[in-house]
């Protein structure tokens, strides 16, 4: 499976932005997702999850009630609707599928449980 981030860029603070992860080479429509974020000179956090329906979400509290995490799983696709952006948003964005719970009703926030990741996708937010 590869996966590929998109819709990043440069926004203001309080902008908005929607981010996508596509899917090739199988679908992931199975799969938990999530997505992660790396900022410079920081590790790797965790962002928001969904389970395979979409039926639930979880988010990091850093960015609950301002990110909503979403899928489509006809499309093969998961978003990232992200609002009122600040400046410590300002990252690389990753999405990832965890292969080793298909149709597992539940999310997962931890970096080790995800089997496949995409390139990552640049969101920069100006003061």
């Amino acid at each position: 499976v590869q996966l590929q981030a998109s819709g990043g860029g440069l926004v203001q603070a309080g902008g908005s932005l929607r981010l996508s992860c596509a899917a090739s080479g199988r679908t992931f429509s199975s799969y938990p997702m999530g997505w992660f974020r790396q900022a410079p000179g920081k590790e790797r956090e965790f962002v928001a999850a969904i389970n395979w329906s979409g039926g639930t979400a979880y988010y990091a509290d850093s960015v609950k009630g301002r990110f909503t995490i979403s899928r489509d799983n006809a499309k093969n696709a998961v978003y990232l609707q992200v609002n009122s952006l600040k400046p410590e948003d300002t990252a690389v964005y990753y999405c990832a599928a965890r292969k080793r719970s298909e149709y597992s009703a539940t999310y997962y926030y931890t970096e080790t449980q995800y089997d496949y990741w995409g390139q990552g996708t640049l969101v920069t937010v100006s003061s």
